[in-house]
C-alpha cells in the first residue's frame, strides 16, 4: 500500500487513475477545486474511510502557495499531478500553467521529504511540431519537443487581434487557432519548466511525464452529465446525437489517440510500479484513428442509433494518406510500461455505452 497525492481528482483522466489506485488498495489524497466537485467523488466511494480516500480543496492551483498545505500530509510517497489551471484572461493563460507545475514541485521539495517520484500529465502537444504534422518523413517520439515559445504566441496573427483581453474570444468555437496555440504552448512550457526544475534543484524525488494525444474512453462513473465531457470525447457525443448524420467532419491534424484507461494505467505504473520510468517522458498512444472509423464502428455496433449515425454513403472523415501525415514511434514507452494498448473499437464501444448511460 502506497499513499499517493493525486491532483485534479475530478478530471477525466484523474478519475480513472483514482479508480485504479483504490482498486489496488492504495491510499489516496486527491485535490479538487471546490466542495461541489468533491461531493460526487465521495458519493462514488462510500465505503472508503478518510484514511483510504482524503479529498482536499485547492481552489486555484495557479497560486504559488496552492499545494503548500496538502503536501504536508504525512506519508505521501508518490505525486500524480494531473490538475490544470482554469483561467479566462488572455494574460493569465501561460503563466498559470507553468506556475501550477513548478509550485507543486517547490512545495514537495520544501515540505514532503517522503515523496520519491512525481508524475506529471503533459501532452502530445509538447511533442509535436505543428509545421511537421503533414510531413511523411517526420517521426515523433519520446525525444521530440514542440519548438513553440512565448515569442511565437505574441507573433501569432490571432494574438495580434487582441488589443484588449477579451475572454469571449478565447472560446474554442470562436477562435480555434488562438486557443490551440495557447494550449500547445502552455503544455510545452509547463513540461519544460518541470524538467528544468528537477535539473536545477536536484530534489530527492525523480520525475516522469505522461504525454498522451487525443484521449477517448468511457467516462468515470461520478460524472453527472455529458455536459462536462472532455474535449476529445466531444466528437463522440456529437456523433451519437446526430451531429454527423449529413457529413462526417474532418478528423483534423490530431490523428493519434489512446484510451483513458491506458493513460490512467500509465500514471499508476510510472508512479508506483516501474522503477525504470523515472526520468522519462512516456508517449502513450495506441495508434491512428479517423472520424470515419469511429462512425463505422458506431453504425455497426449500435444499430439502434441508425437514425442518428451517418450511413456508408455519407462522405468525409478519412485518415490522411500516408504521404500526408507524420509518423510516430512510442516503442520505448510500450517497453518500459508493458502496457497492451486497447484497440479503437473497444474504446469507442465502451465510450458510447457510457455516454448513452448519461443520456447522450
Amino acid at each position: 500500500m502506497t499513499k499517493v497525492l493525486l491532483t485534479g481528482g475530478s478530471g477525466f483522466i484523474a478519475a480513472h487513475i483514482l479508480e485504479q489506485l483504490l482498486a489496488k488498495g492504495h491510499h489516496v489524497v486527491t485535490t479538487v477545486r471546490s466542495e461541489a466537485k468533491a461531493a460526487p467523488i465521495r458519493a462514488a466511494y462510500p465505503d472508503k474511510s478518510p484514511e483510504e480516500l482524503t479529498i482536499a480543496i485547492v481552489p486555484d492551483i495557479a497560486q504559488p502557495s496552492a499545494f503548500d498545505e496538502v503536501v504536508k500530509i504525512p506519508g505521501i510517497e508518490v505525486v500524480l499531478h494531473t490538475a490544470s489551471p482554469f483561467h479566462f484572461k488572455f494574460t493569465e493563460l501561460i503563466d498559470p500553467a507553468v506556475l501550477g507545475t513548478t509550485s507543486i514541485l517547490s512545495a514537495i521539495t520544501r515540505s514532503a521529504p517522503t515523496v520519491r517520484r512525481v508524475v506529471i500529465t503533459s501532452s502530445f502537444a509538447a511533442i509535436m511540431d505543428e509545421s511537421l504534422i503533414t510531413s511523411p518523413t517526420t517521426t515523433f517520439s519520446e525525444s521530440s519537443w514542440n519548438p513553440v515559445t512565448l515569442a511565437d504566441i505574441h507573433r501569432s496573427p490571432a494574438t495580434a487581434e487582441l488589443q484588449e483581453p477579451k475572454p469571449q474570444l478565447l472560446n474554442i468555437s470562436l477562435n480555434p487557432p488562438l486557443t490551440h496555440l495557447l494550449y500547445r504552448a502552455s503544455k510545452t512550457l509547463a513540461e519544460g519548466a518541470a524538467w528544468a526544475f528537477v535539473a536545477t534543484h536536484q530534489p530527492k524525488f525523480d520525475l516522469a511525464t505522461i504525454n498522451p494525444p487525443m484521449v477517448f474512453g468511457p467516462v468515470a462513473h461520478h460524472l453527472e452529465s455529458v455536459e462536462g465531457i472532455n474535449t476529445s470525447n466531444e466528437r463522440l457525443v456529437s456523433l451519437v446525437r446526430g451531429g454527423w448524420k449529413d457529413g462526417v467532419p474532418d478528423t483534423g491534424a490530431a490523428i493519434i489517440w489512446v484510451d483513458v484507461r491506458d493513460v490512467a494505467e500509465a500514471h499508476v505504473k510510472a508512479g508506483l510500479e516501474v522503477a525504470e520510468a523515472g526520468g522519462r517522458r512516456l508517449f502513450t498512444t495506441a495508434g491512428t484513428f479517423s472520424n470515419r472509423e469511429m462512425a463505422e464502428i458506431v453504425r455497426r455496433r449500435f444499430p439502434e442509433l441508425g437514425d442518428k449515425v451517418p450511413g456508408p454513403e455519407v462522405e468525409g472523415g478519412e485518415l490522411p494518406g500516408e504521404g500526408e501525415r507524420f509518423k510516430f514511434n512510442n516503442e520505448e514507452t510500450t517497453r518500459v510500461l508493458g502496457i497492451r494498448w486497447r484497440g479503437l473499437e473497444e474504446s469507442v464501444v465502451d465510450t458510447v455505452k457510457s455516454l448513452l448511460a448519461l443520456g447522450a
